[in-house]
This record gives C-alpha cells, sequence and structure tokens, in this order.
C-alpha cells in the first residue's frame, strides 16, 4: 500500500505568540515558518510524490506551496478530516492560562477522556483523522500504484493521534510523541500493518539541546497541546 509522508506545518504567528489556534482565522507562518517551507522542497528531493494533501487551514497550504512550486505536475487537494482539533472555547486563548485549567490535566494523562468545550473530542479528532488517511491510502494507491508515495500537510495533535494509531498505542499515550514544526513522519502501510519510517524529522539536531520548558508545559514533562513552537 502507500507511503505517507506526514509534514506538520511551518512555524505560524500563533505558535510564536503561545496561543492554542484550531480553526481560528488569519494564522499564518511567521518568517522562520516561510523560511522551514522553502527548505522542504529541497528535504524531500529525493522522495517521487504522486499526491499532496493539506488540511485546509492557511498554514498548511502555505507549508506546502513552495513543494507545489518546484514540482509543477502536482495539484493541492485539501480535507477537512486532517484539519486541526476544534478546540472550541479553548481556540485562541493563550497556552500558559490553559495549562491551570482542570481539563488539561485529563488532556495530558487521559486525553481519550478529553472533550473540548464546545469543540469535539480527541477520540473524534484522531477517528476522522485515521478514517482521512485509510481513505487516501486507497485512492492514491488505486491510481498510482502499491509503490505510492504522498505527502499530507496536517497538525501537531492530529499527527501524533495518526502516530499512535500506527503503533498500536492508545492514545493516552500520544502526549509521549513529539512533532516540530515541519517536522517529517513517514509511515508505510501495508495489508498487515503500517511501519514508522521516520518521527518528527528535522534535520536540525540542534532542536535536541535541553531548554526550558516551552509555554503551557508543567515542569516539562507534559505535552504541548497543539505541537509547540519547536527549537528557539
Amino acid at each position: 500500500m502507500a507511503t505517507l509522508i506526514l509534514v506538520r506545518h511551518g512555524r505560524s504567528t500563533a505558535n510564536t505568540a503561545g496561543v492554542l489556534a484550531g480553526w481560528t482565522p488569519g494564522v499564518h507562518l511567521d518568517e522562520r515558518g516561510a523560511a522551514q517551507a522553502a527548505a522542504l522542497p529541497e528535504r524531500l528531493t529525493d522522495v517521487p510524490i504522486d499526491a499532496v494533501v493539506s488540511s485546509p487551514l492557511e498554514r498548511c497550504v502555505q507549508t506546502l506551496q513552495p513543494l507545489l512550486d518546484a514540482r509543477p505536475g502536482l495539484d493541492l487537494e485539501t480535507d477537512e478530516r486532517i484539519g486541526e482539533a476544534h478546540y472550541g472555547d479553548w481556540s485562541g486563548r493563550k497556552l500558559a492560562e490553559l495549562a491551570d485549567d482542570p481539563l488539561m490535566a485529563v488532556v495530558q494523562q487521559h486525553p481519550s477522556a478529553a472533550v473540548f468545550p464546545g469543540g469535539e473530542s480527541m477520540r473524534a479528532m484522531q477517528a476522522r483523522a485515521v478514517d482521512a488517511v485509510r481513505d487516501w491510502n486507497a485512492r492514491v494507491e488505486a491510481v498510482h500504484g502499491e509503490g505510492a508515495v504522498y505527502v499530507m500537510c496536517s497538525h501537531g495533535d492530529i499527527i501524533k493521534s495518526l502516530v499512535a494509531d500506527a503503533l498500536g498505542m492508545h492514545l493516552d499515550l500520544f502526549q509521549r510523541v513529539s512533532v516540530e514544526p515541519c517536522s517529517v513522519t513517514a509511515i508505510r502501510y501495508t495489508r498487515t500493518r503500517p511501519f514508522l519510517l521516520r518521527l518528527g524529522d528535522t534535520g536540525d539536531f540542534g532542536s535536541l539541546a535541553p531548554r526550558g520548558p516551552a509555554a503551557g508545559e508543567a515542569g516539562g514533562g507534559a505535552g504541548v497541546v497543539g505541537g509547540g513552537a519547536g527549537a528557539p
């Protein structure tokens, strides 16, 4: 079956502001995020790409534009099912203030039970994303054959939930996964099981250097809802 290359969008204005964007309009790549997107075509230069799919949100479409410019034969398709989690009343709020909300402990420790006020559950988020990938696997394979490779640009929590599904890992453990802005995660699907080939690869080992906890983290031991801003 197909090989899926998951790209998290480049660093956004919401990431640098420490804001949980969700589906809030007007969120776009910042200067660093634009540079990350511009470098993506070279990072994938040796990879044959048969299709490109994106979350409809601006920061994802912007991230893929340099890749589309470099490969004019590719067309962009969007799918709302891989759009950001619907954070409801949390959307547009600072992660630092959300850290004190009692729901954050559930999001961190028992996300399969988390339902965002006025939004969706994390289980529903994962289910729609997995359904989208399974549909696109079949669609891309039907047109391009079993060796097809396609790129999908999405968001931190969506990608983490897809990794959890690929590893057969319960959603309650998905906060242990980290994917930085414009990182590449690759999953090869077969008829019997998926294989995780890359996880959160940015090519920047400087991001492994110890640093203080990001906004929204509790003592450095919690996952950043939405994915965080990456290395400084």
